[in-house]
Parts: C-alpha cells; structure tokens; sequence
C-alpha cells in the first residue's frame, strides 16, 4: 500500500480545506476505500478522517415531515431505527440485502452514496481501466461482461453502479446536502452521479473538497409506506451485489395508482429512475398488465453493452415483480431474506 498522509480535523470547515488539496479522501469507515487502497486501486496522497466530526451522525426529523440523514449515521442503525422503516419500508429492506451484519454495522450513509464500482477490471490494476486510468481503454468491453450496463453506457465505460441503497433513495427524490468550499448547497439525488460518457474518472457532479453532510427524504416520500418494495435477483442470496433491483413505490387511492415511483439497480452507472414507466402507471388500475407494460417503458433504451443481454428481460421481469409485491402491499416485517425474491413477505427479521 502507498504511503499517506493523515489528517483528523476538528470542523467540517477544516475537513473541506484538508480535502480540497490534489490527491486527497475522505475516511469514514473505509469499507470500500480500503480495499483500494490495498490493492493499488487507488491511492491517496492524504486521507481527511471525519468519523468524528461533531453532527453527522444524527438521524432528525424536521419540522416540514422530512427526514434528514447524517452521513456518518451506519447502514445498521438507519435500517434498524422503527419508525424510519415504517416511514420509508423499501429503504430499510435495501439496506439489510445490501451487505453482512458486519459491513452494516460500519459502513456509513455517505459511504454508501460514493462506493465505486465492481468490475472486475476497475480492480484488477493489470487491465486496461478508463474509469481507473483515463485514456487507458475498457478490457471490459471485449472481456467478461455479463453483469455490466445495459443502461446509459458508452464505449469509454460499461461498469454499473453497485449500491443497493441508492435506487429507493432515488425513486423517493432524496436530497442530498453537501458542504464545499463555496459553502452548503443541495444536490437532488438523481443528480449526484454521472454516466461515464467520455469521462467515466467522474462519478459524481461533487468538487474537490465537497463533503456530503446529509441525506434528505421529503414528507411526500412518506405517502408510499404501505405500497413499497425493495427487489434484487443476485448470484447467491446471501449478501451479494445486485445483478438487477428494483425499487417499486406507488400510492394507491380507490383501487387507482394516484403516483408510483420506480427505480432500477445494477443497470447503469447510476441508480436509474424510470420516469416514463411511472408515467404509464398514474391513473391506471394495479394489474399485471399495467406493470407489463410499465416494465417494458423502464427498459425502452436499454441495449447490452456484451454478453449481458439477459440482463434486459431479466430487469423487466423485475420490475413487473417488484410492482406486483408493492401493489400487494407492504409486509408488516422486512422479510427474514431481505430483497430477495424467495422471501416470505410475512418472515420476521432476526
């Protein structure tokens, strides 16, 4: 491992300073980060630890009905906190399929929002890499590629984005706060990441130096609590990272869908909003044609970027499912096997 440099301000304001210099990161737990490092993936100059800034791990509901997120609060401790899973069901429910009671006990909110993404050839520092070294080339566009993008690729890069966390958080229109050195602004969370283009190196719209301080979710997230589903088909259905997910939320007023929510994992380099899917779903009646033909909006644009077509009907089948599952409504308990398409909606979660 490279040799670093590391800093543990005291402020925010000291944190944004440390970080905004070339070659430096932030540290919270380091689950994914660290792993990097160890294998030369990246390497950082300078590390800025702020597990233990003052203010970044509460969880507040404000007084408008939304909820706020600190970043450092623990993927264990939001899922785990009851009135947050009955306020935001598919949330928790992604959360608990997205890593072992272990890696949830430290791996934190803002962590989560930038984990990088699991290709193979990102990790493997003897292939060419364009998101890892740009200009290099992409050996996964000839190479093992079932898993990848089916969804906004492009010739530079086909890696998909691996968080579970993430695709409710989009299709509820969370908000994300971030401090800079030009001070806090709000970034709307279908805005945070970038597809590849010809820059895959830019994952995100962040600065140097910007540090995400909170998660937000609006009140109106909480009006889709007894229709909402988290859905991912992975390799084993123990803790693995999604082939495909799904998040699924409608509201349901006299037997029609007044508004529904839908968003894909494991597709694109960034969790994917389906907007003309839920377009087609507002006014109609919640029946298997309906979520038909929603999933087939979801996929329109989708091609495969190698040997992952499969990818495409096994998305629509997860998206008519997961419809199927919200429709049906939400489970008083998150299932013993979160997520997983084997559950028992009633199980109790240990």
């Amino acid at each position: 491992m490279k040799q670093f440099d590391y800093v543990r301000p005291a402020t925010v304001k000291e944190a944004i300073a440390a970080a905004a210099q070339p070659g430096a990161a932030y540290l919270a737990a380091g689950t994914n980060l660290l792993d990097l490092m160890k294998g030369n993936v990246s390497r950082p100059d300078r590390l800025v630890d702020v597990t233990h800034l003052d203010g970044l791990d509460r969880i507040d509901r404000l007084g408008d009905g939304s909820l706020r997120i600190g970043t450092l609060v623990s993927n264990a401790d939001l899922a785990h906190d009851v009135e947050f899973a009955k306020a935001y069901p598919a949330v928790a429910e992604a959360l608990l399929s997205g890593a072992s009671a272990q890696l949830r006990n430290a791996a934190t909110v803002g962590g989560n929002l930038l984990q990088r993404t699991r290709c193979a050839y990102f990790y493997d520092t003897a292939s060419r890499c364009n998101k890892r070294e740009p200009g290099s080339g992409c050996d996964a566009r000839d190479g093992e590629n079932r898993t990848h993008a089916v969804l906004g690729w492009s010739e530079s890069c086909i890696a998909m984005h691996p968080s579970d966390f993430c695709v409710p958080l989009v299709a509820l229109d969370a908000i994300v706060e971030v401090e800079g050195r030009g001070g806090r602004r709000e970034i709307p969370f279908d805005e945070l990441h970038r597809l590849p283009g010809n820059t895959p190196e830019r994952e995100t719209v962040l600065e140097p130096g910007d540090l995400i301080v909170a998660v937000r979710l609006p009140a109106a997230a909480r009006g889709f609590a007894a229709h909402a589903r988290y859905l991912k088909v992975r390799e084993r259905t123990s803790y693995a990272f999604a082939i495909v997910s799904a998040a699924a939320a409608l509201r349901i007023e006299n037997g029609k869908i007044a508004d529904a929510r839908l968003a894909l994992g494991g597709v694109a380099a960034k969790p994917w909003r389906a907007r003309p899917a839920e377009e087609v779903l507002k006014g109609v009646s919640p029946t298997a044609d309906a979520f038909q033909e929603a999933a087939w909006r979801a996929l329109t644009d989708a091609k495969p970027s190698g040997n992952n077509a499969y990818k495409i009907e096994l998305a629509r089948r997860i998206v008519a499912r997961a419809l199927t599952l919200a429709a049906a409504g939400t489970p008083a308990r998150i299932p013993a096997l979160p997520a997983s398409p084997f559950a028992s909606s009633g199980a109790i979660h240990a």
